[in-house]
Order: structure tokens, then sequence, then C-alpha cells
């Protein structure tokens, strides 16, 4: 199987989070710095005023700014910057949904030949499907959630179950992106631009839909009036779901459609930058 990188946002966006967090780190270390150097200051001042009260024999000037000192030392010390939890979850969560990606091309490429083509990163203006299979039997869209959880879903509303290490059910909530979408809408939008886009262009094929779940404890719960044509935790189901599917694409059109699908992406990505 041949691998077509378009983009790799997901890259983008933890670096995007590190920088962010190395940039807020090295603040929070500067005005540490500025604080206990100011601090230091303050407790050897106050130090000083106190020897030179007992050098003197003025003990009842020495008692209070001995109590002084030991308030500046243990009490008004300036605590250390702690590592922000925020980006740093989000660079976590991005490496494994990386990692999922990267797991979902390599147990695809053990199955499949070089008659089939894995697009990864492809953006319209519907959004970014994650992986792109073309072949013989057809073109795959697949959405890819990494996700400790059990998924439910009715139509296109989406949610998840979370349980701990005992099996107690511990949280729930909705499952949609930064935009509010549900893995459906956020997978059906930009599919449904790039059906058109193929067929406008004498390519009249349908493009199959798969939200597969990547986490090793993933499960899919309940769901109803599914809007793609599969939910699944194993790129098994995919391959099942190919060997459905009749061969009705030509290596000519299987050429042209590779064409049209990074021609297309090149257009949305060069619009989006200006």
């Amino acid at each position: 199987m041949r691998v077509i990188e378009l983009s790799n946002h997901p890259e983008l966006m933890r670096e995007q989070a590190y920088r962010q967090r190395l940039t807020t780190e090295q603040a929070a270390k500067k005005d540490y710095e500025a604080a206990a150097s100011q601090h230091r200051a303050s407790v050897a001042s106050i130090r000083q005023e106190r020897d030179a009260a007992l050098t003197g024999f003025r003990w009842w000037r020495s008692i209070p700014l001995t109590f002084a000192l030991w308030k500046a030392q243990l009490l008004e010390a300036p605590l250390r910057p702690t590592r922000p939890a925020g980006n740093a979850n989000l660079e976590a969560s991005l490496t494994a949904g990386m990692e999922g990606e990267q797991l979902v091309a390599a147990q695809l490429g053990r199955n499949l030949g070089n008659e089939w083509t894995l697009f990864r990163g492809y953006k319209n203006r519907g959004g970014e499907i994650d992986h792109i299979l073309l072949g013989p039997r057809g073109l795959v869209a697949i959405e890819v959630k990494h996700r400790n959880a059990t998924v439910h879903c009715d139509g296109s509303s989406w949610w998840y179950d979370k349980y701990d290490k005992y099996g107690n059910h511990v949280g729930r909530g909705e499952l949609t992106d930064r935009r509010g979408r549900s893995p459906s809408e956020q997978l059906n939008e930009p599919a449904d631009l790039l059906e058109n886009f193929l067929q406008e262009r004498g390519h009249g094929l349908l493009v199959q839909r798969v939200v597969l779940l990547t986490h090793r404890k993933s499960r899919v719960g309940s769901c109803h009036n599914v809007a793609v044509q599969l939910i699944a935790t194993s790129t098994d189901y995919i391959l099942d779901l190919l060997n459905e599917l009749p061969p009705t694409v030509t290596t000519e059109q299987s050429r042209a459609i590779e064409q049209l699908v990074v021609r297309d992406h090149d257009f949305h990505e060069s619009h989006r930058r200006r």
C-alpha cells in the first residue's frame, strides 16, 4: 500500500501546544527568579538588621526581627512554578491520537497491496479527513478517534461513557470536535464535498465512511440511525467492508482520482493559508 501524506494537522497542533507550554514555562521561570531574587534581598536585609540589633545588645529590637526573619524565610518564599497541566495534557492526547493514526496505516499496509493508496490528512472546506483509502474496490474515508471509552450514537448525536479499571461508571460526555460536530458530521461534511467534487469530474464513486476507534479499550455501545457505513474498533472491519464491495475502479481511474484528490487538497490548503 502506498501512503501519501497531504498534511499532518495533529503534529502541527502538538508543536503549537509545545511552543505555548515552553513560552509559559519560560515566563513563569523568569517571574520566579525575579521574585526569588527579591525575596533573598529582603531576607538578607532583615537578617542584617537583626544581627546589628544583637551586636548592639538591643534585645527588644532583635526579638521582633527574629520573628520577621522566620516569617520571611518560611512563609513568604515564592513557590516554584509548576508545569502547565492543560498544554501538557493536550500534547499527550495528540501524541496518543497520532500513534493511533500510525497504527491504522501500519495495519492496513500489512493487508493491502500497492494497488491501494492511503491519503493522510486530506482537507477541503468541509474539514479534514484523517485517512482516505483508494483502490480497486472503491473509496473509503476514515475518521480516527482515540478515546478510552464506550461510544454511543443516535444519528448525528454522539456521546461516550467512561469506566474505571474496576468497571465502575465514572463519567459521560458529548463526543464532538472544537466546532461542536459529532464524528459522523465531522466525517460526512468533507466526504460529501469530496464525493461531489469527483462526480462533477466524471468519477461517480460513493465515498464509504468509517469511524474507527483506535484505543485498545474503546468499545462501541448503543448506536441507532447510524450516519456512517461503519463504526469499528479494528481495521479488520474495514478489510471486511472492502471485501464486500465489488472491484469497480480500474487502475487508470484510480490514478486519475489520486491526482484529483491531491489537487483538491492543495487548492484548499493554499486557499486556507491565504
